[in-house]
């Protein structure tokens, strides 16, 4: 699968969190907040409905009237949600409702002063709580360690959060949060740091941690010289772990619960990110050129390997690897792994579920001719070809004939390196194989 990078593309414009100045209630400044029985009778009147306007998933189990502003008719309001998060609002006569989580009101102001929309409410007493139904919703294996409240904008609002362990996430939820709604959580280590959007909780240093934990379940015996984080997809992150011997991988980590999934030698990891950057992968790629072309010719195919490309594979323990050779015209498909060794030529490599991109389609056309002369049909120089079908045994390939005459559907049996022919059939007779013939020479005219 090709890797696909995640992250912010565009610099967010963060809007002002909380008001300044709340005009509440006398109050004796020099006492803790505490939260009278007419406030909350008043609260709880009140905020369901404005709870309802502002589009919160919220619904209320505690509230407490903040305060009023008269010269503006704007009433302040404190709610706890039966959903975790809970929330400031404000709501002035004859406009929308402004909602602020109590992260957000819980930080201090530019004069390091408490704000005064800080939440008090025994139901909000861990603000950074209500983010775990958000977390959870994500998928990622976090446990809170810290959070703070990045802001929002037109229609997000950003959360950093720093997990036991050193990991750490942007968490991303719609404005005004609602978990019916998509949330995600990127690793920190996608975002820039200084950026609008970018984790103060924990260094990049600490974020790499968790590096050697994965290469410690890598078993590679690599003392890291340096180490670096690549991408993620959206089921895996991927690292690069330079070694002290000059060797290097890329460790591929799940996203979902952070266990290790595998190591890939350089040499074999172009395919993420670009590959390579702190070892030197050219040295590492031909070292592993030399391996394959050895491997391919204890398996009874002569290929000197000058590039080669690797396939997915379901088994960590096969390497299924697609080579260009030095030596010869038509390259090949190896499947190798630590008791065997097997190339398919590039006919029989599709006829087995490959395909051959470094070779190109007329490579094999000399190897099909020889095989419908061995078949009795040497008159027949193959100018086009293409794998019409499969059975649980067999694979069948048509071909063209160079002098326009119809061609031939020749058979070959499945799971053999360099097979012979089984069978020749002419087009008619292969009419019930896959469709049939349809190269333009062997399609019957009129």
């Amino acid at each position: 699968m090709r890797p696909i990078a995640i992250g912010l593309t565009a610099a967010l414009a963060l809007a002002a969190l909380v008001p300044t100045v709340v005009i509440s209630a006398a109050k004796d400044k020099d006492k803790p907040a505490a939260v009278d029985a007419k406030a909350r009778d008043a609260g709880m009147k009140a905020t369901p409905a404005i709870v309802q306007a502002a589009g919160l998933s919220c619904n209320v189990t505690d509230a407490r009237l903040i305060g009023s502003d008269k010269k503006t008719s704007t009433d302040y309001y404190e709610v706890a949600c039966q959903q975790g998060m809970g929330y400031a609002l404000a709501a002035k006569k004859d406009a929308a409702p402004a909602a602020y989580t109590c992260m957000e009101t819980g930080q201090p102001g530019a004069d390091g002063k408490p704000s005064s929309l800080a939440c008090i409410l025994p139901g909000n007493a861990d603000p950074k709580s209500g983010l775990l139904p958000y977390i959870k919703k994500a998928g990622v294996p976090c446990e809170v360690e810290n959070a703070r409240a990045i802001g929002s904008g037109a229609k997000n609002a950003y959360f950093e959060v720093a997990c036991k362990g050193g990991a750490g996430y942007i968490v991303t939820t719609s404005a005004p949060m609602n978990l019916d709604q998509d949330v995600a959580a990127n690793s920190c280590l996608l975002y820039e740091d200084g950026g609008n959007v970018s984790c103060k909780l924990t260094d990049r240093a600490t974020q790499l941690g968790v590096v050697d934990t994965l290469n410690a379940a890598a078993g590679k015996n690599c003392a890291i010289k340096d180490k670096r984080y690549i991408l993620s997809t959206k089921t895996d992150n991927y690292f690069e772990v330079a070694c002290q011997d000059g060797k290097g991988y890329v460790l591929q980590q799940a996203s979902a619960n952070g266990a290790f999934v595998k190591a890939i030698d350089c040499a074999q990891a172009s395919f993420v990110g670009g590959g390579c950057t702190l070892s030197d992968a050219v040295a590492a790629q031909t070292e592993q050129a030399g391996l394959y072309s050895k491997l391919a010719t204890k398996a009874g195919f002569d290929c000197k390997v000058e590039k080669y490309g690797m396939l997915p594979s379901d088994d960590p323990k096969k390497e299924i690897v697609e080579m260009k050779c030095s030596n010869r015209a038509e390259g090949g498909i190896g499947i190798f792994t630590a008791t065997s060794n097997t190339v398919y030529d590039c006919v029989t490599a599709e006829l087995n579920g490959f395909r051959c991109s470094f070779t190109k389609p007329d490579v094999i056309y000399p190897r099909l001719t020889a095989d419908l002369k061995a078949m009795g049909k040497g008159s027949c120089t193959v100018s086009g070809s293409r794998i019409i079908g499969r059975t649980a045994t067999d694979g069948f390939v048509e071909v063209a004939c160079s002098d326009g005459l119809p061609g031939w559907v020749l058979s070959y049996p499945l799971n053999t390196a360099t097979p012979k022919p089984k069978e020749l059939l002419s087009c008619l007779q292969a009419k019930g194989v896959g469709g049939g013939c349809k190269l333009p020479t062997n399609v019957t005219k009129g």
